[in-house]
């Protein structure tokens, strides 16, 4: 078993609040859910279903995921913590109804502690099931008052991300002529796709999942495809978008790198610490993957006051400029942008949350 409580951490922020191990026999339902930081609220993530191939990647992942959370509610200036689920299993496989609510009744134990919502391998239909056991839901559907895919704003936060980092590098905020390498075209990806042709960008594109890519060329036939991940790495890009399972930025793929921006929707792009040195030092603009990928909590949370999305697009709207303010800190102080955000993000806790304290 990992050392929890001695799990590495970003800067000096505290270390996990609390990690929950739920089981129901019955359902077979294997969870953890981990919450990160309440400072500036209620914790909010995902639920993502996976089949881990063991317990320890399983809490690997969700501690890890909990904490870019926490991050990433700060730097959105929202009023909410970090958390994440994970469940562990097969989704097209294990998943049920008897499953989903036992875990609702897990997330309802914590009592208002933490907030979840969809993730990789769960749906807003799915969020419909967990609410009935629970009321710290959101991410449901619109016919049930819910926000709906928030893949919608995550893919056109990054969006906004990428049209940050353009007017950094090149000068103009727009991807028009550009080549544009998308990583994963499933929920957000096939958006963020979108927004690209329509701004003039040449895409791009692999998957795992046949069905994706066919899903994309139906809509778009000019988007080249390429044969994995390793080949989208080494081709010629002016932009690389990961937005499939983190960690595709490790020392080696980052030596071979051949793009000058580095932004895309997924969680956790940097393998370790020190990766985004190597990435500056190569002359590569990163922008922090839980910044711009914002866009899908600022549209989930929203929910909680009762969804508009207008408001919630404007608000996901500013992660242009929240990106802008993280380039020019780091241009300011000489660190990398990855360093400027943790930054930024560490002292809107730290300000906050010592008015506030754990939430109980």
């Amino acid at each position: 078993m990992p050392n929890v409580f001695g799990a590495p951490h970003k800067g000096t922020e505290p270390r996990h609040e609390q990690v929950v191990f739920c089981q129901d026999e019955a359902s077979g339902l294997r969870a953890i859910i981990a919450i990160y930081s309440t400072a500036l609220g209620p914790a909010l993530g995902g639920t993502r279903f996976y089949p881990y191939g063991s317990e320890e990647d399983a809490l690997a992942d969700v501690l890890n995921l909990s904490r870019g959370m926490a991050y990433k509610s700060a730097m959105a200036g929202l009023d909410l913590g970090g958390g994440k689920a994970v469940i562990i299993g097969d989704p097209s496989i294990d998943k049920s109804e008897a499953m989903l609510r036992a875990y609702g009744r897990f997330v309802q134990s914590l009592n208002g502690r933490y907030y979840t919502a969809c993730d990789v391998g769960t749906c807003s239909e799915d969020m419909d099931i967990v609410a009935r056991e629970c009321q710290y839901v959101t991410g449901r559907t619109v016919s049930h008052g819910g926000a709906g895919d928030s893949s919608i704003l995550t893919a056109f936060g990054v969006f906004q991300g990428m049209r940050a980092a353009a007017e950094t590098m090149w000068g103009s905020p727009t991807l028009r002529g550009r080549r544009v390498g998308v990583e994963g075209v499933g929920k957000v990806g096939h958006r963020l796709v979108e927004h690209l042709r329509e701004d003039g960008a040449d895409v791009v594109i692999c998957d795992v999942n046949e069905a994706a890519v066919d899903k994309v060329r139906s809509m778009h036939p000019e988007v080249e495809v390429l044969a994995d991940a390793d080949a989208m790495i080494r081709t010629q890009l002016d932009v690389y978008a990961p937005c499939a399972l983190g960690g595709s930025l490790t020392d080696d793929t980052v030596t071979v790198l051949d793009a000058k921006v580095v932004c895309g929707a997924a969680n956790n792009q940097l393998s370790h610490t020190g990766v985004e040195k190597r990435l500056a030092d190569r002359g590569v603009l990163y922008a922090p993957d839980y910044v711009v990928n914002s866009g899908g909590v600022i549209q989930v949370a929203d929910e909680i006051e009762g969804f508009n999305f207008d408001r919630a697009k404007a608000r996901a709207t500013g992660i242009y400029d929240t990106t802008r303010k993280i380039f020019a800190l780091a241009a300011d102080e000489g660190v990398p942008p990855a360093v400027a955000a943790d930054r930024l993000a560490e002292r809107r806790m730290s300000e906050i949350g010592r008015l506030r304290g754990i939430l109980l």
